[in-house]
């Protein structure tokens, strides 16, 4: 009965793409006023998300008994997790200066002239404030930083925190079916959103535009074949299996482009490939704001993009700077879509090597990275499945049945 739903559910939303992509052929001064329908799905997301992962992180933080064995699983994740940004930035870094998206277009309205800044010593200097500026920015940190105190909180409460974690146990049950029934709608919101984006910018893409699509699903395609791949060997298990298996979430984030709008099936599906459930609710929520390699390549690829465009000359040193602020400034991303546009922009006004309304030329494609939302989910999921056996919270033999 599942699997049809699934079905169903998969070709539903493949008939919205067809129907809204052929009302972009035909009537495309209607189809671009089809975009609210996409707009209205993302904002609902957007506003359940922090409800979503607040009570999630509360609710498995509070059920946790060995706060040491937590410490541990914080530990590996946060080294888990840096060090994928970390691949995800220079994979993202080798594919663009090889590619070069940006290099010889001559237009004069594409072109500008900004001094750098002399030396390493000034910008490097400003990398423990920006860290500092990027916690304070992103309300997402500060959710799940509130939900882990709350958490830690109610696990020493006694009988009353008990209690209060029942109720919070129902109160996801209920928040998890309301982000079904939102879910639902995704179809109508699929068709806004592809309807919109070739009503609006028509078949064929600008070369500059198009170029720098290439090169940002280039580098998420890179990284997938060349990181979560061999994490999952390393598994036992196989990434072509993992990505068969979530197929119908992949299809929902790239039809709204939103990774929270498919949490709840995630969830659901990785306890039921053997992950532990306390863990994996840490590690899954946590990994929407601190392991977005998706969002970390298409900001390496954007910032060089846009430095090309300008004839920045790309010394090794400015690049190893351009890595270390992206670095920290995607600490700041999260999940919901559009926040990566959002985190370009503070990249870019901290690097100051491009005037910071140039980024005015990515809103055209903005709707097009749906690598990203893909790259995003894909990590996850790998991410949690190797800090569950890194850390010993995994049926292996569960999960070698359901994806060796």
């Amino acid at each position: 009965m599942i699997r049809n739903r699934s079905r169903s559910d998969l070709a539903l939303l493949l008939l919205a793409l067809l129907a809204g992509a052929l009302l972009g052929v035909w009537q495309p001064d209607l189809a671009v006023q089809m975009k609210p329908l996409s707009d209205l799905f993302i904002s609902i997301i957007g506003v359940c998300a922090p409800v979503v992962m607040f009570i999630l992180v509360c609710s498995s933080t509070a059920a946790l008994s060995d706060y040491r064995a937590t410490a541990r699983l914080g530990l590996k994740a946060m080294a888990y997790w840096q060090l994928m940004s970390l691949l995800s930035l220079l994979i993202g870094l080798a594919v663009a200066l090889l590619l070069r998206p940006g290099a010889g277009l001559e237009s004069s309205s594409h072109v500008w002239s900004v001094p750098l800044l002399a030396g390493d010593g000034p910008m490097l200097s400003r990398l423990p404030t920006l860290l500092l500026d990027s916690l304070e920015e992103s309300p997402i940190l500060k959710v799940l930083l509130a939900a882990l105190v709350c958490g830690l909180l109610l696990g020493r409460s006694g009988e009353t925190g008990r209690r209060l974690t029942r109720q919070l146990d129902r109160t996801m049950a209920w928040m998890f079916r309301i982000m079904r029934l939102i879910v639902s709608f995704a179809p109508l919101a699929a068709f806004g959103a592809i309807a919109f984006i070739i009503g609006k910018y028509g078949l064929d893409a600008a070369i500059p535009l198009a170029k720098f699509v290439v090169a940002a699903y280039a580098a998420c395609l890179a990284y997938l074949l060349l990181v979560p791949l061999l994490v999952m060997r390393l598994l036992g298990c196989r990434l072509s299996r993992l990505v068969g298996y979530i197929k119908e979430e992949l299809l929902l984030v790239i039809s709204t482009g939103s990774s929270v709008a498919a949490l709840p099936r995630l969830v659901e599906k990785l306890e039921a490939a053997g992950c532990d459930s306390q863990t994996l609710r840490l590690t899954l929520t946590a990994g929407y704001s601190f392991n977005l390699n998706g969002s970390s390549l298409y900001l390496i690829v954007a910032v060089l993009f846009l430095a090309q465009l300008g004839h920045i000359d790309l010394t090794p040193s400015l690049l190893a700077t351009i890595v270390l602020v992206s670095l920290f400034t995607s600490l700041g991303s999260t999940s919901v879509a559009g926040s990566a546009f959002v985190t370009l922009a503070a990249t870019l006004s901290v690097l100051d090597i491009v005037p910071l309304e140039s980024i005015g030329l990515l809103i055209g494609v903005e709707r097009l990275m749906k690598c990203r939302s893909v790259t995003n989910v894909v990590g996850n999921c790998v991410a949690c499945l190797a800090i569950a056996w890194w850390h010993g919270k995994v049926d292996r033999g569960r999960l070698r049945e359901v994806l060796g």
